[in-house]
Order: structure tokens, then C-alpha cells, then sequence
């Protein structure tokens, strides 16, 4: 995101000036400052602030503090913070501001199991009208291990698993984000067979590919299938409990909300309610030209009113790009650190860490024939200044290359037996650039 990164904030604030857009448009506090000491600088305000709601200290202001830097980051950071896990993290960060310490808030803990029930069941109706109609045929999970943007160690395993275990996958998938969260309208049992079966779904998730916080996040938000009632039962039997102290007895009955607070937290619950349908209506509904799709410019920046559509359809395919430099003598091939690459390197888990690079670069690949502007800057400092991106290749650069070039390879797991983990061909045609000749040493 710096000055020489591969896709400055500055720049991107620029694009917004030509285009005429503002703070509205754009909501970041980098309109004010945007040099590499000040994104250094948020990014540590930012970590420090959620250092500081953990322990509980000030938590509503750190929390909020922190969801506003995050936005502003996400507001300016494409393609690298544009992912539904961002704008999840977004609208939990904001809908956590409700939540108070000292008494129950029935509204607020109903606005985080709305945020719940939409990332399940509208991702589950996403997949349910998949163009490919590759979850209702299950052919979905066939694919999807080997072609996650980041497999775990597990997916190897998980692939070779025989094809009427995928379809089953497939369907059961389905079954979990359609009609299992409409098991929180049944009472206590409801909530407990759906904190069960999704809990487990994550949990595979987990085990078998890398996104990130993702996962981490969702099973966060389970917590809001819980009541104190059920928390008790669980502490009750704790091992060891004791050690714990009762940090779980009732708190001492404080006053309630004033009329005051009560209407705007309603209000804002209503307003969250209407702009999130509004928002499902565009994105899910195809509402192009209704009321949905004339406010949905005026509050879809913000973040907070999100729709989600995880996984609506597993590509067939992996296209993995694939960088060297040329010496004059022989090409180096320069691996990354996370994503397919050395055919014999077992795939890693990195979860809750997002290498943002390595996993954008599998959308490269689905689209090989294009040559996004962060490869073209990727490219251009491999030539110019390999020292810049060295931190982002597990293999060491070429200090003044003549050539780079990005190799497009098919990757698919290997069958059992096989000595290595991944097995690949060649794919699409071989981008070349020829480096400018560098100065030469003073002396």
C-alpha cells in the first residue's frame, strides 16, 4: 500500500480525485494523510487498539476506533481488502458497539445473530442458484480442495475421497446454510443443533483450506446461539472450574437504558434491518432499477449493510502463475512462500494470517489472459528493484535480471502413491518482460 507497494493507497486516493469522488464516496482517513509513515503508524494504532479491547480496557471506544481504521484501510486497499471477510469484520466491529458489559441487551445480541443468519443462509442461497449448477448436481466438492486459493495439508486427503462422499459434501452443504439457520426460530433445541452442525461445518473449513480470519470470525459470531443459561450449564462442567473463580455468577443488577438510548438502538436496528434486505435484494435478488438499487450507492461503501455469497460456485480449474528471472545465462524461478508452487511442498496451514498476495494471485490465474495493475507493478519491481519485494518470495531474486516472466501452470493433486504433493502442465502462454539495463556502479 506504500508509495512503491504494489498498490498505493495514494494512488488510489488519486483515482478517486479524478473521478470526482470524496470522503462519501471513498470513507478513509487517508484523505487526510496517505505517506508510508502514516500507514505504518494506523496499522500499529489499529493492532494496539484491539490489544486494548481484549483485555477490556474502553472496549465500545477500541473497538470502534479499530473498525473505522480498518475501514479506512478497505475503503482505498483493492484488490487486496475486498474480500467478504473484510466487510464482515467491518459490520461485527460496528453491531460489537452495542453490546454492553453490565446488562443483557436482548436487540443487540439479536442484530449480531442477524449478521449470523445472513453470512449462512445467503450463501446458501448463492450456491443454490449457482450459474454452473454445481451445488445441486453435486459436483461442487469434486473440485473445491484442490482448487481452493489456498489449500491446507488435509485437502490432499480430503480430494481423494470417493465421488459419492463429494456429492454428498455438496448436498450437505447446501442442507447446512438453508435450512439448519432456520433452526434459531425453534427455541433453545434449534439453536443448539444449528451451533452443532455449523460448528462442525467450520471446523472442516478449518482443517482443509486458508482464509484467513475467517473462520475465526464466524465462529465468533456462534457465540450469539448461546445464553447465559447454556454458558452456565457448560462452565458447571468445567474440569477445574474452580481455578477459575466465578466469573460467571450474575453481575449485580444495574438500571436500564434510558428512553433516550433505547429508541436510537431500535431505530438503528430498523434502519440495519431494511438497508441489509435492500442490500441482499441488489446483489441476490438481481433488483437493478428498484428503490433497493437506488439507496444501495449511499450506504454500500460504508460496509456494515454487507450481503454475502461465499463459495456460489467452485471453479474447475487451477491456474497457478508462476514468476522467474533471467540472467543472461539461466531463468531462476522465484517461489512464494504460501501458494502452490515446489510440486513436493506440502500445502501449509496459515490461518488466521491472509498472505494477501499469494491467495489474490489465484484470481490471476482464473483470468490469465489479463494482467491486473499489481502484477504489472509486481513485474516492474522484479526488474527494477527486486530488494523492494524480496519479503514476498521464499526464494531469493535476481539483482538485476534481464528478463522476468510469469509461466502459467495447471496444477492438480496427485494421485496416491505419488512422491509429491501437487503434479502440473504448462497452461496459458508465457508473459515476458525485458528489464532496462541497470546503471552502472559508480566508482
Amino acid at each position: 500500500f506504500g508509495a512503491d507497494g504494489l498498490a498505493p493507497i495514494a494512488d488510489a486516493l488519486a483515482q478517486a480525485r479524478a473521478a470526482g469522488q470524496g470522503p462519501f464516496a471513498v470513507p478513509t482517513i487517508f484523505w487526510l494523510f496517505d505517506g508510508d509513515g502514516a500507514l505504518h503508524t494506523t496499522a500499529v494504532v489499529g493492532a494496539g487498539l484491539g490489544v486494548l479491547a481484549l483485555v477490556g480496557l474502553w472496549p465500545r471506544v477500541c473497538i470502534g476506533l479499530a473498525t473505522l481504521l480498518y475501514l479506512s484501510f478497505t475503503a482505498v486497499g483493492a484488490p487486496f481488502l475486498g474480500f467478504q471477510w473484510d466487510s464482515l469484520l467491518i459490520e461485527c466491529g460496528v453491531l460489537a458497539l452495542l453490546l454492553p458489559r453490565d446488562r443483557p441487551s436482548p436487540a443487540a445480541h439479536a442484530l449480531l445473530l442477524f449478521a449470523w443468519f445472513k453470512l449462512y443462509f445467503e450463501s446458501g442461497l448463492a450456491k443454490w442458484h449457482s450459474p454452473l449448477g454445481d451445488w445441486q448436481d453435486g459436483s461442487a466438492m469434486t473440485h473445491y480442495y484442490e482448487t481452493a486459493p489456498l489449500p491446507g495439508p488435509l485437502a490432499w486427503y480430503a480430494h481423494h475421497l470417493p465421488a459419492g462422499w463429494h456429492a454428498f459434501e455438496g448436498w450437505a452443504t447446501l442442507f447446512a446454510e438453508l435450512p439448519v439457520p432456520l433452526l434459531v426460530f425453534c427455541g433453545r433445541p434449534g439453536r443448539l443443533v444449528a451451533l452443532v452442525v455449523l460448528t462442525l461445518f467450520q471446523l472442516i473449513n478449518l482443517a482443509t483450506a486458508n482464509y484467513g480470519f475467517f473462520v475465526y470470525l464466524a465462529l465468533a459470531l456462534h457465540l450469539f446461539l448461546l445464553r447465559d443459561g447454556d454458558l452456565l450449564r457448560l462452565y458447571a462442567r468445567l474440569p477445574g472450574r474452580r481455578l477459575w473463580g466465578r466469573v460467571l455468577d450474575p453481575p449485580e443488577p444495574v438500571a436500564a437504558p434510558g428512553r433516550l438510548r433505547h429508541a436510537l438502538l431500535h431505530a438503528f436496528a430498523a434502519l440495519y434491518l431494511a438497508l441489509s434486505l435492500a442490500d441482499a435484494r441488489v446483489r441476490l435478488g438481481g433488483d437493478r432499477e428498484g428503490l433497493a438499487a437506488a439507496l444501495q450507492p449511499y450506504f454500500a461503501q460504508l460496509r456494515v449493510f454487507n450481503t454475502y455469497h461465499l463459495f456460489a460456485a467452485i471453479t474447475t480449474e487451477r491456474i497457478e502463475p508462476e514468476f522467474a528471472g533471467f540472467d543472461g545465462a539461466a531463468w531462476r524461478t522465484y517461489d512464494l512462500y504460501y501458494k502452490p508452487g515446489p510440486l513436493a511442498r506440502r500445502p501449509p496451514i496459515v490461518a488466521p494470517h491472509q498472505p494477501r498476495l499469494d491467495f489474490q494471485l489465484w484470481f490471476h490465474g482464473l483470468r490469465a489472459d489479463r494482467l491486473p495493475t499489481y502484477v504489472r507493478r509486481l513485474l516492474d519491481r522484479l526488474c527494477r528493484d527486486p530488494a523492494r519485494v524480496q519479503p514476498l518470495f521464499a526464494a531469493p531474486l535476481l539483482p538485476a535480471p534481464r528478463q522476468v516472466r510469469i509461466r502459467y501452470w495447471r496444477y492438480t493433486f496427485t494421485a496416491p502413491g505419488a512422491p509429491d504433493w501437487w503434479q502440473r502442465t504448462p497452461s496459458a502462454p508465457d508473459r515476458l518482460l525485458t528489464c532496462p539495463p541497470q546503471p552502472a556502479p559508480k566508482d
